[in-house]
Order: structure tokens, then sequence, then C-alpha cells
């Protein structure tokens, strides 16, 4: 069957699916300053930072089960290995996602159940936002995963420091080369993440995305649209393997373009 062809409305709607986005997430922070003054936590709505961390995870909560749903048929080829050069097989090309694992961004804990389902012996799922730990404690325990899944709530440079557990860490782009340092010869880098614009899709594109960027990250718990993370992956270290594209079949003005794939140490 033929795709319906592009209208110029459905140009107009994919400019502003992000705004739209941050408008829905800014429902939630009535609901956040509400709870935060109920239980007495003036400290945390007086401090910026702190308050985007509370806001953020009250939004993620209702927003990532929506998230799981819609992106789940996306993610379970990639942990299959069965992604390549950007397109789906039948069967795998890579080994699948097994033994022990690190879940970058655990966030409230969606993926966990499929993870453990891919293959997975034992994660670590790193979350350095606290507003996000009740969260995701709760949900590897409805899982009954409380022996196999480890909450790290640091950033990536301290995961083998558990002195450090007790804070929160900014992550840098540094953190992907020290990421790579866990990754046993063989060991898998599964990859779907929204990046940068790419060149192909011109100046105009590139630079809305940047100015999106102003807000985007304020209301979303410190994302950034516009880094190069597949430039970053490929000069984390030396792979065997880099298959990695752009996630097809979305808009060339796409803000929030992604990539997917599996780099192989």
């Amino acid at each position: 069957m033929n795709n319906p062809p592009v209208t110029f409305w459905d140009h107009v709607q994919w400019f502003l699916d992000p705004w739209l986005f941050l408008g829905s997430t800014l429902t939630h922070l009535p609901g956040t300053i509400t709870s935060l003054l109920r239980t007495g936590q003036i400290h945390t709505i007086l401090w910026p930072p702190a308050l985007r961390d509370a806001f953020f995870g009250r939004f993620w909560a209702s927003f990532g089960p929506n998230l799981r749903e819609s992106n789940g048929p996306v993610i379970a080829p990639i942990i299959a290995g069965r992604i390549t050069h950007g397109k789906e097989t039948t069967v795998p090309v890579y080994e699948p996602l097994s033994g022990s694992v690190i879940e970058v961004g655990a966030g409230s804990g969606m993926w966990a159940d499929a993870l453990f389902a891919a293959g997975a012996q034992r994660i670590l799922g790193i979350e350095p936002n606290p507003a996000q730990h009740a969260a995701l404690r709760k949900r590897v325990a409805a899982l009954g995963f409380e022996k196999q899944y480890e909450v790290v709530p640091v950033g990536i440079e301290d995961i083998s420091r558990p002195d450090k557990w007790d804070g929160r860490i900014e992550k840098e782009n540094k953190n992907v080369k020290e990421l790579y340092k866990y990754l046993k010869k063989g060991g898998r880098w599964f990859v779907y993440e929204h990046v940068r614009t790419p060149d192909s899709a011109g100046r105009f594109i590139h630079w809305y995305q940047r100015f999106v960027n102003l807000f985007w990250p304020v209301l979303l718990g410190g994302c950034d649209l516009c880094r190069d993370t597949e430039t970053t992956l490929r000069n984390a270290g030396e792979w065997t393997t880099v298959d990695i594209t752009a996630q097809p079949n979305e808009p060339w003005c796409q803000t929030v373009p992604h990539i997917r794939g599996v780099l192989v140490k």
C-alpha cells in the first residue's frame, strides 16, 4: 500500500509538535508545586535545579508508559540484534542483548521488563534524577527483579563508586568514553536516541531545532536536543562494528530526529 502524499498541513503539524509537547509538560507544573507545598519541600521549589527534577519526574511518570507503548516496536528489534543498515531483519544479525546490562537513563523503569525478556541477567540502571528513584524502585519491585536490577542514582562517571551514590552528578559527553570502558570485548552498545538535525535537513531546520532547544531542557529535565550523539559514540573508543543509521520514515523537518543501531567493541 502506498503512503498518502505529504500535505502542507502535515508540515505545519511537524513544526508545531515540539511546542505542543512542551505545552503538555507544563500542565504538570501546578501539581508538582502543590505536592511540594503539601510535603513542606519549600527548598525544592526555591532551588530551580531541584524543582526541574521534581517537575520532570512527575511528568515522566504519566508520559513514560505512553512512550513505552509507542516505541516498543522500535526498540524490540534493536535489542534483539535484528537491525542492520537501518533495516529490520527476521533473524539476528548481531548477538542480542544478554548478560550484564547498563541501562543509561533508566527513568521510571519502563523498559526493565523488556530488557530482562530480551536476555538481560543483571541490570545497572543509571538514573541521576532523584525524583525518578522512587518510581524506578517501585517498578523493579513490582516486576520481581529486586535482586537482578540495581538502581545507580549517579552519573556514569561514578557507577564504580558506591560511596558517591547519594547525590546527583551532571552528565557530560565525556561520560560516553567512560561508559565504553565498562564494555567487554565483543560487548554491544544498542542505540535508539534523539540527536541534532542532520546536515541534509538544511540550515533552517538546524536553527529551528536550536531555537526549540532554548526551552526544551528547561521543561524536560535538562534534555538537550542538539547533541551530536552519533559522533560522540563513534569517538568513544575502538569498535569492530558501527552500524548506526537515521530512524527511517521520519520527516525531513523532524525537530527531534533519531538514530538507531548497534556498536560492537
